[in-house]
């Protein structure tokens, strides 16, 4: 996405009071809307989370893990539109109706000259796709992993200090490599803490425990 690109943006108070340029929405630290899915499956019992590895080129957050699918709703979408967002980053095509509404998270994100407000739409995806399914937007994605989601769990919340994460990787060859090796926190986006507990928790309530039935 341009930077030159127009969000709608809003007051502390969720009231729309306008359109931003992207550029200008990080700088002045204005609330905006992002669409965020994380892809579950369970397989033989064991229910995964999917996470997309960010490219290196990014100019946020390059080469940490992140959220299956996710991005910014341009000023002229709705919340409606973000599935384009699966299908551009990591090639497969999922139907809104198909995603279960996890509801709405406010965070903030600062580091110097960068000021990320954003009013996440949160959704949940039971997936049935294979590792090979997946084609990626590599100048946006650079690989997706899982984890058994129990792990994820564990290290958000402080039960664990690393966890193991496999899957695979485009090297800047542009070949596939599969990856498998242990992460800590450090190599995850840093959305605060209290976002990922809050994700956790809203899975576990409402679906993880169904996912597999």
């Amino acid at each position: 996405m341009s930077e030159q690109e127009k969000l709608k943006i809003f007051d502390d108070h969720r009231n729309l009071i306008g359109v931003a340029s992207r550029s200008d929405v990080h700088k002045l630290g204005l609330w905006h809307e992002v669409f965020h899915c994380w892809f579950i499956r369970n397989e033989e019992g064991i229910d995964y989370i999917y996470l997309q590895l960010r490219s290196k080129s990014k100019k946020d957050y390059p080469d940490l893990l992140d959220i299956t699918a996710a991005g910014h709703l341009l000023a002229d979408e709705t919340v409606l539109d973000g599935v384009r967002e699966i299908e551009e980053e990591i090639g497969v095509s999922v139907d809104f109706d198909e995603l279960i509404n996890l509801g709405e998270i406010r965070y903030c994100v600062t580091k110097q000259g960068f000021i990320d407000k954003e009013l996440a739409n949160v959704f949940l995806y039971k997936s049935e796709y294979n590792f090979d399914d997946f084609t990626l937007q590599v100048e946006e994605v650079a690989g997706i992993v899982r984890a058994e989601f129990t792990d994820f769990a564990q290290l958000w919340f402080g039960e664990k200090d690393e966890i193991e994460i496999s899957g695979f990787e485009i090297t800047d060859e542009g070949e596939k490599c599969s990856i498998r090796k242990h992460v800590s926190r450090d190599k995850f986006v840093p959305h605060e803490v209290s976002f990922y507990k809050e994700v956790i928790g809203k899975l576990q309530e409402l679906c993880v425990d169904r996912i597999g039935g």
